[in-house]
């Protein structure tokens, strides 16, 4: 029987894991980086243990450090949690040979479902050979043998830019999984993703806890998650069900995984097998009543399952918070969250809490927010207005997107695809902050200042602030006058320092404000307070290459130095910040006239990196 059990990971899933440990009566190890020293998962945690240094090549895929910290800190089991070392043959190996229980399948099942070229051939397909791709065959996605997440993943659609997809992926693979091996398969516009959760024990039962649809991805990232999969055909829902059994068992599978398929004109085609636990496995636990990580240990104790699985019952739908700004090509944020609470009726799963700092290192997934409802309608609005009304002061992020896509005609009809942002991504993020939020954060801040002599007999000018949100900046008119603070067009009803009410033509509207430093948040609109008299020693050049958010210098071009001619959209320098490659690309045709970027490099959000002069 397990009694300490080890967390080899971070964040959210290692928090989720602790949770479930707790209720078992399981103690807890955690791991964590020196970036990571005070983060969540090492407070909720029995004990933790360090891992020196921040890169995740230094800490979390460290599987030496990790099984010599279980063995100091007593454990006698490691979860491996998702990503870094989940799906780890050689780790898994390494744990088991320490004499601890390894909380998974076993590293044979994960080194054949592992590499997904493997995956196919065990499946009876293959993958494209890159040399043999034709125009006919286009549009193909590029995809790294190992790992997910999006990672190691190119869309091509011309095949002039195949040779780049592949190098691009190769490296981004290397750096994310230690594997830079990438395949090619057909990559279908307007399919659907569609995925079954297996759970199988060690005496021959496989459970398939039914499906999940994951079609709303960004960047081969998911979004958006529910359970079950809606609209799918009975007989393909079988057909489902038969082909993830069949890989289960193919592989003698042990624990949870997840088998995904790309379903499109009424077929399911097999994309991978992934032998671990899934980011969007709580709408899962939600509709059957399970827990996957009290079942995952029971099954590592050698605990048998029921022959009859749990049966389903209602929907549930899942979002992920990320820190990334919709308004700067989505550049993974930074900075200290100062405030993040969701209403009562909803599931949080998050590793961070109010006022921990979300730094470069890491993804930037801040919490996944799960509603459950007996209809798949309820389920939507019920987590659309969680969304809504979620306090998130800190970094930007991508609640607006979450809350419109919810709320979007061809997902609440359950039409979507694959290519849904592709459609819709540039209206979705459309900015549309609420016109009345500049005035109410002025108001809020001008509260009690008219008693200082701040109004007058003779009518004077208004008081004007400004305030940048979403790229736009807007203007905040009120005065001081006898009766308090007033603005034109409004009735100022209340004017605190954290809440103003107006009543805007006979309706009363409220708005709490929360400030830190220049950055104001009014309700879910994000202001930055601007000077009334800008800095000018703040402008940059023409042509100026500024780093889009924190982060390391990996790559420059081959042969990039200063001097040199390049064309407009030519990548010129790759930045790595959290598990993500960004390409700085040349802004017009010109000369390289600076290059203060260099391979190595830490640089903060603004830092120059290059100049292009224009011809």
């Amino acid at each position: 029987m397990i009694s300490t059990l080890l967390v080899a990971n971070r964040g959210e899933i290692a928090c989720r894991i602790f949770r479930t440990c707790a209720d078992l009566g399981i103690r807890t190890v955690a791991i964590h980086s020196d970036a990571d020293e005070g983060a969540l998962h090492t407070r909720v945690a029995d004990t933790a243990v360090r891992l020196p240094g921040a890169a995740p090549a230094e800490t979390y895929l460290r599987g030496d450090l990790i099984v010599k910290a279980a063995l100091a800190a007593g454990a006698d089991a490691v979860h491996p949690g998702y990503g870094f070392l989940s799906e780890n043959a050689d780790f898994a190996r390494a744990v088991r040979d320490a004499g601890l229980v390894w909380i998974g399948p076993p590293p044979e099942a994960i080194e054949a479902m592992a590499s997904k070229t493997r995956a196919k051939e065990l499946m009876g397909l293959a993958p494209l050979d890159a040399e043999d791709v034709t125009a006919a065959d286009l549009p193909v996605l590029v995809k790294a043998a190992a790992g997910g997440g999006g990672r190691g993943m190119r869309v091509v659609r011309d095949l002039a830019e195949l040779p780049g997809a592949l190098e691009d992926a190769r490296a981004e693979a290397a750096s994310a999984f230690g594997d830079g091996e990438v395949f090619v398969e057909p990559y279908l516009e307007n399919g659907r993703h569609v995925e079954v959760q297996v759970l199988a024990d060690t005496h021959g039962t496989v459970w398939t806890l039914g499906t999940r649809d994951c079609s709303l991805q960004r960047r081969h990232q998911k979004v958006i998650e529910e359970a079950p999969a809606p609209g799918l055909p009975p007989a393909l829902t079988e057909q489902l069900y038969a082909l993830a059994e069949r890989a289960t068992r193919a592989v003698s599978y042990e624990g949870a995984g997840t088998v995904e398929f790309l379903v499109a004109d009424g077929r399911a085609l097999f994309l991978e097998m992934n032998t671990r636990l899934q980011v969007e496995h709580p709408v899962t636990e939600e509709v059957f009543g399970v827990d996957l990580v009290a079942e995952q240990i029971r099954v590592a104790e050698g605990h048998a399952l029921p022959a009859e699985q749990p049966a389903p019952r209602g929907h549930a739908v899942e979002a992920r918070l990320y820190a990334e700004d919709p308004a700067r090509g989505w550049a993974p944020q930074t900075g200290t969250l100062h405030r993040f609470t969701v209403p009562d009726g909803v599931r949080l799963d998050t590793g961070c809490a109010d006022g921990d700092t979300i730094g470069v290192h890491y993804d930037p997934m801040l919490a996944k927010v799960i509603a459950y409802a007996p209809t798949r309608t309820e389920a939507v609005r019920r987590l659309a207005g969680a969304l809504e009304r979620t306090a998130l002061h800190g970094p930007v992020t991508n609640r607006d997107l979450l809350v419109r896509s919810l709320r979007h005609p061809e997902f609440t009809e359950a039409r979507m695809d694959t290519g849904f942002y592709d459609r819709h991504l540039t209206a979705l993020t459309e900015p549309a902050p609420d016109p009345y939020a500049p005035l109410a954060a002025a108001l809020a801040d001008a509260h009690g200042r008219s008693r200082f002599g701040g109004w007058r007999n003779v009518p004077s000018g208004p008081q004007v602030k400004r305030y940048e949100t979403a790229g736009e900046e807007h203007e905040a008119a009120y005065r001081h006058t006898r009766t308090g603070l007033a603005a034109e067009g409004v009735r100022v009803v209340h004017a605190g320092p954290h809440l103003v009410v107006l009543e805007v033509d006979g309706v009363q509207r409220k708005f709490e404000i929360a400030r830190y430093g220049d950055r104001v948040h009014v309700n879910a609109t994000v202001l930055t307070a601007l000077p009334r008299f800008p800095d000018p020693t703040a402008e940059h050049a023409p042509g100026s290459l500024l780093a889009p958010m924190p982060g390391t210098v990996v790559r420059l071009a081959e042969g990039l130095t200063e001097g040199a001619e390049v064309k407009a959209g030519q990548p010129l320098i790759w930045l790595e910040a959290m598990k993500m490659e960004h390409r700085i690309t040349a802004p017009t045709d010109g000369t390289l006239t600076a290059l203060p970027a260099a391979v190595g490099r830490q640089v903060e959000m603004g830092t120059l990196l290059a100049v292009v002069e224009s011809k």
